[in-house]
Order: C-alpha cells, then structure tokens, then sequence
C-alpha cells in the first residue's frame, strides 16, 4: 500500500506534537518554522498537530520543509472557513505533497463564535460539501468528544483527534470506534518534577478550557464532579489531563493512553510560557525519553 492510499495509522507514527505556535502566519517566522519542523521530523515525530482553529494553508510551509512529517489541522472551524475554500486548498496541496496532510476539523465553541447553531448537523452538513468537491473521508479527522460526534469520526472520517481527555476517555472512544479508524487524543506535558510547581502550571493552563461546556461536559460525562471543575481543577482533574513528574512518571502516563486503545498521542507541552512560542528543547527532551 502507498503513503497516499493507506490510512492516516500508517502514516502519523506513535507520537506527535501539538502545537500553536507552529501555525505562525508572520512571513518573518517562516524559515524558524521550517527550520523546527525538519527538526521535529529528525527527532522522530510522526506528526504534527496545529492547534487553534486553523486552515490548510497554514500546514504548506511545514509540509514543504520536510519529506515524511505528517501535518493535520487540530482543529480547523466548520465556521470559520467555507468547505469550498477547503476543500480547493485539500486539492492543492494533496498533489504537491500527496498523502502528507490530514484535514482535522471540529464544531469549535459557542463562546467563539456567533454562527454557532444546531453544531452536529451542521458538522454533517460540512462533510457532505466535502464528499462532493472530493476530498476523501481518509484524508479528515474529527475533534470527537461524545458518541455522536465519535460514531462520525468512524462512519465519515479516518478517525477522531479528542483534545483535553483522559485514558478513560481514550478506552470509551475506542469502544465507538472500533479497531480500524485512528484515535489520536492529545495530551499535555509539563516538564516538572516539583508538585506545586507542576500543578501550578497545569492549572493556569486549563484555566480558559474550563469555561468550555464542550469540555466541562465530557468530564462530568466521565466520571468527574462539579468540585473537580472548582477553583482552576482538583488535582484528580489535573493529574488526569496532564502528564508531568520525572522521565518514568511522563512516560508512564502516556502510555496509559495507549493501553486504553490510543494508535497516536499528539503532546502538547506546557511550560508556562506563551501559546505561540516554540519549546524546541522541551521537545528534544520528550524524543529522548520516548525513544
């Protein structure tokens, strides 16, 4: 099977990186950008995950500066940018780099958007503009966190890429999708080893996502209570959606997720320090211990 026919599992390797920064659209950061993802690849990332709602053009610079490194949206916004516009784009960079993208998309937030209406019909509705300007249902990943949404990453997509979840979380996506389609959760990494200090960075982290009924939601869903939600988490919150402590701590959590049925965990670090910036040393520290 070639890299543009087989699916995204073959492709996007057992590890990635989520990141925000890497979807900088400021020309002056475009050879920093190119320059950190050929390290990235080097290191022995499989994929990269552009966090915020963002578009296919923002994974051609990555793609471009790179031969293997699988890019993905995570997420771009059905209501930010029209099927149409995506699915030329889709077309465009499918035949410079074939097989190279994953178009991950997601119904984003009430919050952040005033078109914000009836979010599940109006995902299929998306979907259906994208069957018919051909995008393939192997090349898209879905933002899937309840078993609707779940049940159509199986049935439309290659998969599901749920952000800010836990194991648990992981074994009941896997239960709706069942064994073919990619489960790639994310999961956040602080490089800490002190417990205050860790928690500390975690929460002002989680901060923002807690004001999410998306997210809310699901942890109520799942077994959390309206006191872990309280003030920034309880540390049974924090502890579940972070992976921090020593080497073995971190790679131990992580690997939680693959035994609940994860094929790909995309890492996203947390070090306190912007959304945009890059922890290109984090990163090599994360490759060390992953190999």
């Amino acid at each position: 099977m070639s890299e543009t026919t087989a699916g995204p599992k073959a492709t996007v390797g057992r590890y990635g990186v989520w990141s925000i920064g890497l979807r900088s659209e400021d020309p002056a950061r475009r050879g920093e950008l190119a320059e950190t993802a050929a390290e990235l690849e080097q290191l022995g990332y499989g994929a990269v995950w552009l966090g915020g709602s963002t578009a296919v053009r923002h994974a051609v610079p990555l793609v471009e500066a790179t031969s293997r490194l699988t890019v993905g949206t995570s997420i771009q916004s059905i209501w930010q940018y029209p099927a149409a516009d995506t699915a030329a784009a889709f077309a465009e960079l499918e035949k410079a780099h074939p097989g190279r993208f994953l178009l991950g998309l997601g119904v984003s937030h009430a919050q952040f958007t005033d078109q914000y209406r009836r979010p599940y019909s109006s995902l299929i509705a998306y979907l259906d503009a994208l069957d018919e300007a051909g995008v393939p249902a192997q090349r898209r990943v879905l933002a899937a966190l309840g078993p609707r949404t779940l049940e159509l990453s199986r049935d439309r997509a290659a998969g599901a890429i749920p952000y800010l979840v836990t194991p648990e979380h992981t074994a009941y996506a896997r239960q709706i999708l069942g064994e073919g389609p990619l489960l790639a959760p994310e999961l956040k990494v602080v490089l800490e080893t002190d417990p205050d200090r860790a928690r500390t960075l975690a929460r002002d982290y989680l901060a923002m996502y807690l004001t999410l009924p998306n997210y809310t939601g699901n942890f109520l869903r799942h077994g959390f209570t309206e006191a872990d939600l309280a003030d920034g988490g309880s540390d049974r919150l924090v502890d579940a959606v972070f992976a921090w402590g020593d080497e073995t701590a971190i790679r131990s959590r992580i690997d939680t997720f693959f035994a609940a049925g994860a094929d790909h965990v995309a890492l996203q670090v947390v070090d306190g320090g912007t959304r945009e910036s890059l922890p290109r040393q984090a990163w090599r520290e994360l490759a060390s211990l992953l190999s």
